[in-house]
């Protein structure tokens, strides 16, 4: 039996939800879509890829049908990753950007049509279904076809961000067609109606996904890069698949924290960890300075290493296992100071928008997904006739030489990063914490709070946050104690506090499975930071 303490110290609108069947989102409709799902009959995956469709249409902000995905699932004897990131199209050469956009671009843009890599979130919901799903692939689309064909009252969180990305991407093809239908953004509590990702839904439901890699509407797809001069072709869709992979490990407080391997930044988690797992984090405050000085200090020694050397696992110059020595990892951890805050360089190795959602089932079988057009719309580009959001995945590639340069067929540098946590081999909680490079510092903030101070899922989510950005500055969230921001402040932390708790601290969801000899229960949690729902039975 775990030994959380029940109690939530924080301000928050969500209590824990226990039950045997569980789903989590953030927005209460896909939630609901899971639980459908499940009550049909469906699995943990069923019900994820349930809420994942769903997702698409009642938080567009952050996901679409042009998005990429990323799952860690126990399917009841294992632990699997399925790593469901798009390639560059095949003509993405740096040459291709230069002649462009000029020899001075560091990166691919920011928005627009040359953002996009090959989506891959449909293919990602295609192998789960096929290798681990109990129902039919069609049925899982129905709750998500219904919901784009009635209709949903815009709920407080998503509007705000529609709102504030509609004066960027109201010029980009497609967008003001699509998600300004009255000429500007839903108002919270009108009704959204989404008539053409509807028919995208109904076309890749009665192909199995077909239709979205090799038929109409891959060829919209590619029609529409075309129009809008883009160098996506049919063939860049037809080639795509997604990689089943193994989950890299490591053990913090005598569990094991897995995320996905590069082309993730999840191992950015696990460095953090394992350089926090030096200090006797549990001796100190939990909201106190010590403590967060520690994890501050810890992430970012860990993003130095990541940001210069993770990109596609097949062109890093070192290894994983090379980031995550014990040895490395303690040597890291001597750099910190307790005193001052440092700005730390990457080390020298020993050579050898997003949404978030979880699901698990009566059976054990639990999943962890996320999904995301990477900034919020993505590219901001939409192909009208399906509803296609395009993610602007390929801005995370570089034009310049090194491990992340851009080239046909790679994957570019992946921010979003489902997390499992086990112990001893068994599952104990699929979470995750969506946001940008807030991702690995939530999976550390909450994993810490959760292991180290015995706070629940809820608390863990709804404690406040900090969020290193670079340098020596930091974010804090408004409820942080004063006295802790002030002692940060005195050890060099340039401190920013900030109200926005939505946009730069991302959310979590998290299904925890309860202890003792029967295993027949969980406790889920959802970031009160968003709109969402964990709901079960």
């Amino acid at each position: 039996m775990n030994n959380f303490d029940f109690h939530n110290p924080y301000p928050t609108t969500r209590i824990p939800v226990f039950a045997r069947n569980v789903v989590s989102t953030s927005h209460p409709l896909a939630a609901q879509a899971g639980l459908r799902i499940l009550w049909q009959g469906g699995n943990a995956v069923d019900a994820a890829i349930a809420a994942a469709a769903a997702m698409t249409i009642c938080e567009p902000v952050s996901n679409g049908l042009g998005s990429d995905a990323f799952a860690i699932l126990w399917d009841g004897k294992q632990l699997r990753g399925i790593n469901g990131s798009g390639p560059a199209p095949a003509a993405w050469t740096p040459q291709y950007f230069e002649k462009k956009y000029g020899a001075g671009a560091a990166t691919p843009p920011k928005r627009g049509i040359d953002s996009v890599s090959v989506p891959g979130a449909v293919a990602t919901w295609m192998a789960l279904s096929e290798r681990h799903g109990k129902l039919p692939f069609a049925d899982l689309l129905q709750p998500a076809i219904e919901i784009a064909e009635r209709g949903y009252l815009m709920p407080v969180v998503v509007q705000q961000k529609w709102a504030a990305a509609t004066p960027e991407m109201g010029s980009l093809p497609g967008f003001a067609q699509t998600f300004l239908p009255r000429g500007r953004a839903p108002k919270v509590g009108e009704l959204f109606q989404f008539p053409a990702a509807a028919r995208a839904l109904r076309a890749i439901a009665q192909t199995k996904g077909k239709a979205f890699y090799e038929g109409e509407i891959a060829e919209a797809l590619a029609r529409f890069s075309k129009e809008n001069g883009g160098a996506h072709t049919l063939q860049d869709f037809a080639s795509f698949r997604p990689e089943w992979v193994e989950p890299l490990g490591r053990n913090y407080r005598g569990y094991t924290l897995h995320e996905i391997p590069p082309n993730g930044q999840g191992i950015a988690a696990l460095m953090a960890l394992g350089i926090a797992e030096k200090f006797d984090l549990a001796g100190m405050k939990v909201d106190g300075a010590d403590s967060q000085h520690v994890q501050i200090e810890a992430m970012k020694l860990a993003f130095a290493d990541v940001y210069k050397q993770v990109s596609e696992r097949s062109t890093m110059d070192v290894t994983t296992e090379q980031l995550l020595d014990d040895a490395y990892l303690a040597s890291r951890a001597k750099l910190i100071d307790m005193k001052r805050a440092q700005q730390f360089g990457a080390g020298n190795l020993v050579k050898g928008g997003t949404i978030y959602l979880t699901a698990a089932d009566q059976d054990g079988m639990m999943v962890s997904f996320i999904q995301s057009n990477y900034m919020g719309f993505g590219s901001g580009c939409v192909e009208p006739g399906f509803g296609i959001s395009l993610q602007n995945r390929g801005h995370g590639f570089s034009l310049r030489p090194g491990p992340n340069q851009v080239a046909p067929g790679k994957r570019p540098f992946h921010t979003i990063i489902p997390a499992f946590l086990s112990k001893e081999g068994q599952p104990v909680m699929s979470f995750g914490v969506m946001g940008g490079n807030m991702q690995p510092q939530g999976h550390l903030q909450t994993v810490v709070r959760m292991l180290d101070y015995q706070q629940s899922p809820q608390a863990a989510c709804d404690a406040p946050r900090w969020r290193f950005n670079s340098g020596l500055e930091i974010n804090v969230e408004q409820q942080m104690d004063k006295a802790t921001v002030q002692e940060l402040s005195s050890r060099g932390h340039k401190v920013e506090v900030i109200n926005d708790n939505y946009q730069d601290f991302g959310a979590g969801q998290f299904i925890w499975r309860m202890g003792g000899p029967d295993k027949e229960g969980y406790v889920a949690a959802s970031d009160s930071r968003r709109d969402g729902l964990a709901a079960g039975f």
